[in-house]
C-alpha cells in the first residue's frame, strides 16, 4: 500500500474533528465576550459613579472651581462658579476663561494659565470675576492638572470670594483682640492682688509708727496744758512759794523728762514712716525707663520686708551671700519678681510647724543669681513642667490667677536673665538669673 493511499472513512472522521474544534473555539469567545462584557458594564457602573461623585462636589463646595483645557477653553466648573456668572454648565463648556475678566485680570488669568500648562507653576492672583449682578473679588490659585504620564493636559482655577476671606479675617481679629483684652484684665487682677497685699503690709507698718506718733502727741499736749497753767501763775506775780508748789503738784519735773521721751519716740516713728514712704517712691519710680546698676542685695531685702510685713505668722529667714550684688535691670520690675517669690514661699510654709525661709546670694561667672528657697511641702513631680506656664496654679479657686510665675518669668527673659525652679528636694526652689554689673565681684 502506498503512502498517500487513504482509507475509507478516515475523510468523515476528520471532518467531525475539525467542526468541534470550531465550535469550541466559537464557545471560548462568546463566552470571553460575555466576560468582556460584564467587565465593561462594571467599569461603566464605577465610571457612572465617579462621574455622580464629582457632580456632587462641583455641586456642594462653596469655592469657585473651574477645569480648562491646554487651550484654556472650560471643561467643567463648580455650581459655585455658574451662579456666579449666572450660566448654567453646559453654555459654559468650551468658553475661554479669561472672557469672564474685564482687563488687566483677563490678561493675567491668561498668562497664569499658560505658566500652569507649559511652566507647571502655580500662581495666586486677586481678580474681579464679572458676575451675573456685580464683580466678584477673587482670590484664585490657577495650578496645573497632570495626567498619568506627568504630562500637563491643562489647569485647575480654586478660588474663594474675598469678602468671605476678609469677614473671616475681620471675625478672627476681633477674637484675638478680645483674647488680648481678657489676657491684659487677668494681668491687671494678677497686679491688682499683688497690690493688695502690698497694701496690707503698708497698712500694718504704718499703723505702728502713725500709733505712736499719736499717742505721744496726745502725751505733749497734756504737758504742753500743764506748762501753760504753771507760767500763767508766773505771769500773775505768783510767789516763789506758790509756784514751787503748784510745780510739784502738776509734776512738771516728771512732764519734763517724759516730754523728751515723747519727742524722741514721735521722731522716730515720722522717721520710720519717711522710710516707708521712700520705699514705696523707690518701688514705683524704678518700675519703668531704662535698665540701669542697682543692688539685687538691697533690692531683695527690701522686698522681703514689704511681704514680711502683710504676713500671719513670723518666718525664720537665713541670708547666705554678699552683702551687696550689683546686677542690671529694672529695679522695681525685679522687685515685683522678688516678691512674688517671697509671697509664694510665705504661702507654701503656712501650716509648716517651723516655717524657714532661705535667701542666697551669689555672683556666679557674671551673672547675680538670687536663690529663695523654702522647707514647705514642695511642687509635686507632675507639677515641674507646667509651674511656669499661664494660669497655672496649685492654690484653691479664688485663692491665684496663676500668672505670678508666668509674668515673672517673662520679666527675666525680658532683663536676659532666667527664672527656673531648681532641682533640689525638700521644699520649693526658685533661682532668679540676672546681668551681673561689671566689675561685681
Amino acid at each position: 500500500m502506498d503512502r498517500d493511499t487513504t482509507l475509507p472513512g478516515e475523510t468523515g472522521e476528520l471532518g467531525e474533528h475539525v467542526w468541534a474544534d470550531v465550535l469550541s473555539a466559537v464557545d471560548r469567545t462568546y463566552a470571553e465576550l460575555i466576560e468582556y462584557q460584564e467587565k465593561l458594564e462594571a467599569r461603566n457602573i464605577e465610571l457612572q459613579a465617579l462621574q455622580d461623585f464629582l457632580a456632587s462636589v462641583l455641586a456642594s463646595i462653596s469655592d469657585v472651581l473651574v477645569v480648562v483645557s491646554r487651550d484654556g477653553l472650560i471643561e467643567n466648573a463648580s455650581r459655585s462658579f455658574c451662579e456666579a456668572v449666572g450660566q448654567q454648565i453646559g453654555a459654559l463648556t468650551g468658553k475661554t476663561m479669561e472672557g469672564f475678566f474685564a482687563e488687566p485680570a483677563r490678561t493675567q488669568v491668561k498668562a497664569a494659565i499658560a505658566a500652569a500648562i507649559r511652566e507647571r507653576r502655580e500662581t495666586v492672583l486677586e481678580v474681579e470675576l464679572c458676575g451675573a449682578e456685580e464683580p466678584v473679588p477673587l482670590e484664585f490659585s490657577v495650578a496645573p492638572r497632570i495626567d498619568r504620564r506627568r504630562r500637563a493636559t491643562g489647569a485647575v482655577l480654586a478660588g474663594r470670594p474675598l469678602g468671605e476671606l476678609r469677614r473671616a479675617y475681620g471675625e478672627l481679629e476681633a477674637s484675638h483682640e478680645a483674647l488680648k483684652q481678657a489676657q491684659s484684665q487677668l494681668v491687671r487682677n494678677e497686679k491688682m492682688a499683688s497690690l493688695g497685699r502690698l497694701l496690707a503690709g503698708v497698712a500694718h507698718e504704718l499703723n505702728n509708727p502713725i500709733s505712736f506718733v499719736y499717742a505721744n502727741s496726745h502725751a505733749l499736749e497734756k504737758y504742753a496744758g500743764r506748762f501753760e497753767q504753771y507760767f500763767d501763775r508766773v505771769q500773775e506775780g505768783a510767789s516763789r512759794e506758790e509756784l514751787i508748789e503748784l510745780r510739784q503738784k502738776l509734776r512738771l519735773d516728771r512732764d519734763i523728762r517724759n516730754m523728751r521721751h515723747a519727742i524722741e519716740g514721735a521722731r522716730d516713728g515720722a522717721e520710720r514712716v519717711r522710710d516707708i514712704v521712700e520705699d514705696l517712691r523707690r518701688l514705683s519710680a524704678e518700675g519703668a525707663g531704662e535698665m540701669g546698676v542697682f543692688d539685687l542685695a538691697d533690692c531683695a531685702r527690701t522686698a522681703l520686708r514689704w511681704v514680711e510685713r502683710g504676713a500671719e505668722r513670723d518666718v525664720d529667714v537665713i541670708w547666705t551671700g554678699p552683702e551687696q550684688l550689683p546686677a542690671v535691670g529694672r529695679m522695681g520690675h525685679i522687685q515685683q519678681v522678688i516678691m512674688n517669690l517671697v509671697q509664694n514661699a510665705m504661702d507654701a510654709v503656712a501650716g509648716t510647724p517651723e516655717p524657714r525661709l532661705e535667701m542666697d546670694l551669689a555672683n556666679d561667672g557674671g551673672r547675680a543669681v538670687l536663690t529663695v528657697r523654702d522647707n514647705g511641702p514642695g511642687i509635686a513631680p507632675e507639677h515641674r513642667s507646667t509651674i511656669f506656664d499661664p494660669f497655672f496654679t496649685t492654690k484653691p479657686v479664688g485663692q491665684g490667677t496663676g500668672l505670678g510665675l508666668s509674668i515673672s518669668a517673662k520679666i527675666a527673659e525680658e532683663h536676659g536673665g532666667a527664672l527656673t525652679l531648681c532641682e533640689e528636694g525638700g521644699g520649693a526652689c526658685f533661682r532668679l538669673i540676672l546681668k551681673a554689673a561689671e566689675g561685681a565681684a
